[in-house]
């Protein structure tokens, strides 16, 4: 299959409109509550902004993130977009890594380098990887799919034919977290021939445990869990709950407003890392901004919580999954899975409990994580 060079090139058209928009944003009235715990604060925000608009250099971040090569290619019909960067050792692992929402690719960013030159940063060139990192279709530089249904099922059978058809490889490893957690694992589940191993660092909401009124087969953590979880889904699952069922209502205000579409998505990454209520503690305003960045210049918000909809009315109940798993889990992440019910549900033989990190745990502690999937795919390396 055809595989074509990409080059990010944002118009200036679309760099002025934005300006245009910042310059012009209509700010909410007097907030009683401002600080964090009605939503994204305003003073947070309007600081945000102004470093958006008068210091914040798209062309930088896009010359940076250019650095990379990147590709398009085909796949039933959409126009999957991936960064592509082959190891420098000998016997590379291909690894393809899913993102999730409202983050994108550049949740990999910082661990790039670490994967695919591990020696360059005093490790063994031996455990480099071939890395593979997609946009989601409907999300970021990938098109829209072009029928519905595309959920975390579809995309997984979409990755199985970049790697195997389009790219060549016979056997790959997998991992992902959020959106990217859910593909992983059913790409594991219905192609297990092609996959060597997975790792995760979370496995979402559990559903099956929410949904359970037979307390007597659930372990003490699995009971523990279930009372978290429906509470944080009751003070903290709105956008779930929205971005599920009327995301077209929602995407017309985000797709419009690119301090709008901020404020939706700056606050996930505060309340989802392991940064004390301090966003600075874990991100640059330069990453934060890029991330938003990549939504607002392709127009793709929309799109992507319209994924949320279609897990949510199309996907099919997963069974448990035989491919060796991995998981590395950061303390401060959403809902950590029992373990109890981990093993019971995938093939687990590696089990990491980090000391710091969150959500978004490539971004947030690169060196952690990249020292984790490295030793948990070391043991496939001989029989790639």
């Amino acid at each position: 299959m055809l595989i074509k060079k990409f080059k990010i090139e944002i118009s200036d058209e679309v760099l002025q409109d934005l300006n245009n928009r910042l310059d012009h944003t209509k700010w909410p009235g007097y907030l009683t509550n401002s600080d964090w715990e009605c939503g994204t604060d305003k003073g947070y925000l309007q600081s945000l902004v102004s470093y958006w608009r008068n210091d914040y250099d798209w062309r930088l971040q896009e010359s940076e993130l250019n650095q990379y090569a990147q590709f398009t290619s085909n796949v039933d019909g959409v126009d999957i977009h991936f960064i592509y960067v082959k190891g420098k050792g000998k016997n590379a692992i291909p690894l393809i890594l899913t993102h999730g929402w409202p983050d994108s690719i550049i949740r990999y960013k910082k661990i790039i380098a670490l994967l695919t030159d591990p020696a360059s940063f005093g490790g063994d060139a031996n455990d480099s990887f071939d890395l593979i990192i997609p946009s989601l279709p409907g999300f970021g530089f990938s098109s829209t799919p072009g029928f519905s249904g595309c959920n975390n099922s579809k995309v997984a059978d979409l990755w199985a034919k970049l790697m195997t058809e389009n790219l060549g490889y016979s056997q790959f490893a997998a991992g992902g977290g959020d959106i990217g957690s859910g593909v992983t694992r059913y790409l594991a589940l219905q192609h297990p021939e092609l996959v060597l191993g997975i790792y995760l660092n979370d496995v979402g909401i559990i559903k099956d445990l929410l949904t359970t009124v037979d307390l007597d087969n659930l372990s003490a953590e699995e009971i523990q869990y279930k009372k978290i979880a429906q509470q944080w889904i009751a003070q903290e699952g709105g956008y779930m709950s929205i971005q599920s069922t009327k995301p077209q209502t929602l995407a017309y205000g985000l797709s419009d407003s690119p301090v709008g579409l901020a404020a939706w998505i700056i606050e996930k990454f505060r309340s989802w890392s392991d940064c004390n209520e301090d966003l600075q503690n874990s991100y640059s305003m330069d990453e934060l901004i890029t991330n938003v960045m990549i939504y607002w210049i392709t127009n793709t918000i929309g799109t992507s919580v319209q994924m949320y909809f279609e897990n949510t009315h199309s996907l099919s109940p997963m069974s448990k999954i035989g491919v060796p798993t991995g998981v590395g889990l950061f303390p401060k992440d959403i809902l950590l899975p029992p373990r109890t019910w981990a093993e019971k549900n995938l093939n687990i033989v590696h089990w990491t409990e980090m000391p710091r990190g969150g959500h978004f745990a490539a971004m947030e502690e690169p060196f952690l994580f990249a020292e984790d999937i490295t030793k948990f795919f070391r043991t496939f390396r001989n029989i790639v």
